[in-house]
């Protein structure tokens, strides 16, 4: 028999679980009926009943659903709609080990790249006692900390407060989450190659930035003081 001209008598095959299929289909539903957080939704049921399904597909694809923080179960009024915690989301995938180098390199850059382009953010909100903040966590650090090229606990500190200045609750989350990642990128090696030039701007130096300088300063001094990281990534 002559297969040519097959793919025309042929539709392709739609391979996702029943259970794929209604958790989209709620999806779209609750994008169609604008539902808000604090909204609830139709039980359990009236879902079943509307999409011809049993109720333990749809239990699943609820559950699913909770699992991605779009939607959660309050006593005594039902499910209802919730705004996701994307950073939580994030989070319960981020496990260093089991990422693939190519996605722990994507992340160290993440990681660079937001330090670098939070300046205004910094520049905005930033206050005197904020400062005096940033300069007691200096006054801490071990000495000859200038040749510290990263230490998780410093830098925890030092940068979780400037993320704090910035004013933005998701890229704070995002420091905690990315920064063990950053780590365990020299623990394991990856990033471990020798450094030609040893281009490097403190913590003291970029706090002198903020004293003083320009947002434009500051996104130049940060780059520096991250050089060596972008040293190991390219050269």
């Amino acid at each position: 028999m002559n297969s040519q001209g097959t793919a025309e008598y042929l539709t392709s095959i739609d391979t996702r679980s029943l259970v794929d299929k209604v958790e989209m289909n709620l999806i779209n539903f609750f994008i169609k009926k604008e539902y808000k957080p604090g909204d609830v939704i139709p039980k359990e049921i009236e879902l079943a009943n509307a999409m011809g399904v049993s109720r333990t597909v749809v239990r699943e694809s609820l559950t699913r659903l909770k699992t991605l923080g779009i939607i959660e179960a309050v006593k005594h009024k039902g499910t209802i709609i919730k705004s996701p915690d994307l950073s939580a989301l994030l989070a319960k995938s981020m496990i260093p080990r089991m990422l693939d180098n190519s996605t722990l390199k994507d992340i160290f850059e993440l990681r660079l790249v937001i330090e670098i382009g939070m300046a205004d953010l910094i520049f905005h909100y930033i206050t005197p006692e904020d400062i005096i903040e940033l300069e007691r966590i200096i006054n801490i650090e071990p000495e000859k900390s200038d040749d510290v090229l990263f230490d998780i606990e410093h830098e925890i500190k030092f940068h979780g407060k400037l993320y704090e200045i910035a004013r933005n609750e998701t890229l704070k989350k995002f420091q905690q989450i990315l920064l063990p990642v950053f780590n365990y990128m020299y623990d394991s090696g990856l990033v471990n190659k020798p450094i030609q030039r040893k281009t490097h701007v403190s913590h003291q130096g970029l706090v002198d930035v903020l004293k003083k300088g320009t947002p434009d300063e500051f996104r130049s001094a940060m780059r520096k003081h991250l050089e060596n990281h972008f040293q190991r990534l390219y050269e």
